[in-house]
């Protein structure tokens, strides 16, 4: 028996000294298991910088699509630069029902007309080289193609992949915000449990640091879903990622690399989708010029041989053939061709020019917001993120001292976490302007 209940208290039974061992175990165990995954979890992360996203962003299946494409144009000179191949052909003729044909092998013996011939046709107004012009003007646009749809590749993966770093970014800055915010509810119930604060205001604390953790999860929502962005974009498959910014951090107010010393009209001429336009153009009219060069007839030449035992051995016979483009006879001058084909001259034509204006339209949309992202971005970093932080810290220091309210605290941490995140939205808008530019103009493929 205890000499007295404190001794009973502190002296627990036997099982309860193996259940709490248990505890202990199991404890340890799960968090050392937790540990491991959560290095497993880091293990997992695959990181990638701008350039490796560019570059993976040049091998996804839009890329393989296009290059595709280009391959199909190229063998469509093949198709077309070769002349009409030669006909050879065969007959049986002077087969004579009424008195039959004779006895004996009727390769050399029978009285059967029997011939062999070769026919080519000769294609006059340069036919073969204007298809072959047409071809390779359109094969010239597909390669353009491919140079645009690389283009664009690389335009929407700079896009994700500052996303997903702007989102690791929000992560940082509202975890460090909610520890705060939960530092702030952990002193305020100290306060109420020592009778220096009000229950409301602690209340109110504690909502704020839930509104702050609530926040966080937002943000590792968006990070979750500006990765699956990429992953998509750069076809890496189901992958952990974490964007690295290269050669050094992401750095606010940092200057646009803006040469202003470029022409913006050379730099527009040279874009591939104009070029695409204008390869296109030039097929047109090779296209329209084939269709004119119809009216000149081809002529089939052929020659064959006759062998016609009883009359002769070696018979050789020569042809000629070409359409009659009559009137008279209803003949056909390849009206509906050149129509056609001039149509097409025109529609390529009217694509050039609004290609052209498409263009134009926006290197002026890119300059434009790669100057208003600077310049949002620098007044951020400059002057209102350093002033919020500032109200922050004064508020944080008087409310300590007593002389500020928990009403004007809170306000102004909610104004310090409004301006940050708006200063990592404005800073991420100005490095996809910036990449943006730099792959439209300045970056070689």
């Amino acid at each position: 028996m205890c000499e007295s209940k404190t001794l009973c208290m502190r002296i627990p039974h036997k099982r309860s000294t193996r259940l709490i061992i248990g505890l202990l175990f199991a404890f340890g165990f799960n968090s050392s298991t937790q540990a491991q995954d959560a290095s497993s979890d880091v293990a997992a992360l695959r990181p990638i910088t701008l350039a490796e996203t560019l570059i993976a962003a040049t091998k996804n299946i839009d890329a393989q699509i296009a290059r595709l494409q280009l391959s199909g144009a190229r063998a469509d000179i093949l198709a077309a630069n070769h002349a009409p191949l030669p006909t050879l052909s065969t007959s049986v003729s002077q087969i004579d029902l009424q008195n039959g044909i004779g006895a004996g092998s009727i390769l050399g013996d029978k009285r059967i007309d029997k011939n062999i011939g070769i026919d080519w046709t000769w294609e006059r107004g340069d036919k073969r080289m204007l298809r072959t012009r047409a071809a390779t003007e359109a094969a010239n646009a597909s390669a353009q193609d491919l140079t645009e749809a690389l283009v664009q590749q690389r335009l929407l993966a700079s896009s994700a992949f500052f996303d997903l770093f702007g989102a690791q970014e929000r992560i940082k800055q509202v975890g460090a915000i909610a520890d705060s915010a939960k530092l702030l509810a952990a002193t305020a119930n100290k306060r109420l449990a020592a009778g220096d604060l009000s229950a409301q205001d602690t209340a109110r604390s504690n909502i704020e640091a839930q509104r702050a953790q609530n926040d966080m999860t937002l943000a590792e929502q968006d990070r979750s879903r500006a990765e699956l962005t990429l992953n998509l974009i750069l076809d890496l498959g189901p992958q952990k990622l974490i964007s690295i910014a290269s050669p050094s951090p992401l750095e606010l107010g940092s200057q646009a690399r803006v040469d202003k010393t470029y022409n913006q009209a050379t730099l527009i001429e040279q874009r591939p989708d104009i070029q695409a336009a204008l390869a296109r153009t030039l097929s047109a009219k090779a296209q329209l010029d084939n269709a004119l060069a119809l009216q000149k007839n081809d002529i089939t030449l052929g020659t064959a041989f006759d062998h016609f035992p009883g009359t002769s051995n070696r018979l050789l016979t020569f042809r000629m053939q070409m359409p009659l483009q009559m009137g008279a006879l209803g003949g056909y001058t390849y009206q509906g061709e050149i129509a056609r084909a001039e149509s097409q001259l025109a529609i390529a034509e009217a694509a050039l020019e609004r290609t052209r204006h498409a263009a134009n339209n926006d290197a002026l949309r890119l300059n434009q917001e790669l100057a208003s992202s600077q310049l949002r971005a620098s007044s951020y970093a400059q002057n209102i993120t350093l002033e919020a932080k500032r109200v922050a810290n004064q508020a944080e220091l008087a409310y300590n001292k007593g002389a500020l309210s928990l009403t004007d605290l809170l306000e102004a941490r909610r104004t310090w976490r409004a301006t940050t995140l708006e200063a990592i939205a404005a800073q991420t808008d100005f490095e996809k302007a910036q990449a943006a530019w730099d792959i439209r103009f300045k970056t070689p493929l």
